[in-house]
């Protein structure tokens, strides 16, 4: 396996193996509408296996960040076309990561609207808004009732997704947003039958990939996770209790033959992660990187080493728009600058260098 070879995922055919991460850069204005920056981020990147997209928000209720763009009004939907379209002229494959936002999010973010999740408990910590900076309000518990209207903004988020020209969708269960909030027990206390259990945290995971898979095909559909991540407040520290959950889901994803599983976990040779590829039973997508960066050696060795299908990087992908060509080649890259993350302009955006002969 190499990590410069074809592979297919679903509907997908990629012309290598390897993935760029879904970065939020909050360059889409109050709007959520992608403008010619955002086309040309995108494009630059083309060269890339597979690109997954910032997340997008599914309903204004779940819009998480200043800037973060949508894909709910014809204006988000038009722009994203033109992000696709710019993408696939290059020879690009897309995929929209479609993320809800559940208690990640402040009434001054997503404009006055009720901040929702599973169980009514807050995150320890500060969000930037539109208006300044404020503690993370607790959520309003969503009844069970409420549950499937939820699924059906997943669903026609992915359907807006195959409209505005995707490729496909990757559904966020992880890094503690609201899919996630349904997995982890400190985010998830309730009592019917979408809590307690693995099996029942679990079940809404399931019901929403299934759900969108239903609806757009399930070879357009892959899902990242990131167990025992413990970011914003979704606490998995319990190792039998992590193991029982993710296994609970994998058994659940397993029979709809979806595109890929994509895991964020710092130990991919481990029991977790290997047991887990092992029972999903197709394409694994893997991303080490979030705590330190991943390298080019260490990309290889995933894939060498035979760890996962495909390998999911993010600084390298934001600061290298030829990543692919430096990585074969072996060339220097150049360095992400963190300053410019989530600002506004083309400094640290498009404005990164190509590799000069």
């Amino acid at each position: 396996m190499s990590l410069f070879s074809p592979l297919a995922l679903g509907d997908l055919d990629l012309s290598n193996r390897l993935v760029m991460a879904p970065l939020t850069r909050s360059r889409s204005g109050r709007d959520g509408v992608p403008g010619d920056l955002v086309v040309e981020y995108y494009r630059q990147r083309a060269s890339l296996g597979l690109i997954v997209g910032e997340g997008v928000y599914p309903s204004f209720a779940g819009q998480a960040f200043v800037r973060q763009p949508g894909l709910v009004s014809k204006e988000q939907v038009e722009g994203w076309r033109r992000v696709t379209d710019a993408v696939h002229a290059e020879g690009g494959r897309i995929v929209a990561q479609v993320m809800h936002s559940g208690r990640v999010t402040h009434p001054e973010t997503n404009g006055g609207r009720e901040v929702v999740a599973p169980s009514a408990v807050a995150i320890d910590g500060m969000t930037r808004t539109y208006t300044g900076k404020y503690p993370l309000p607790v959520p309003r518990a969503l009844a069970t009732e409420e549950l499937p209207g939820i699924i059906n903004e997943f669903v026609q988020a992915s359907r807006n997704a195959v409209e505005a020209g995707f490729d496909g969708v990757e559904l966020h269960g992880a890094n503690g947003y609201l899919l996630h909030e349904f997995l982890a027990p400190s985010a998830n206390l309730r009592t019917d039958a979408y809590g307690g259990s693995p099996a029942n945290r679990a079940r809404f995971v399931v019901e929403t990939t299934a759900a969108v898979a239903a609806a757009i095909g399930a070879g357009k559909v892959g899902l990242r996770i990131s167990p025992e991540h413990n970011v914003q407040g979704a606490l998995e520290t319990d190792a039998d209790d992590v193991l029982a959950t993710y296994r609970a889901l994998v058994d659940g994803l397993a029979p709809l033959d979806l595109a890929y599983l994509s895991i964020l976990h710092k130990d991919p040779a481990g029991r977790l992660v290997q047991d887990l590829r092992a029972r999903f039973g197709g394409k694994v997508l893997l991303n080490t990187g979030f705590a330190e960066v991943t390298t080019r050696e260490e990309a290889l060795a995933l894939l060498d080493g035979n760890r996962a299908d495909a390998v999911v990087v993010g600084r390298p992908a934001l600061a290298n728009p030829d990543l692919l060509r430096r990585w074969r080649e072996d060339l220097p890259l150049n360095a992400p600058d963190s300053a410019t993350f989530y600002t506004e302009g083309a400094e640290g955006y498009t404005d990164y260098p190509f590799w000069r002969n």
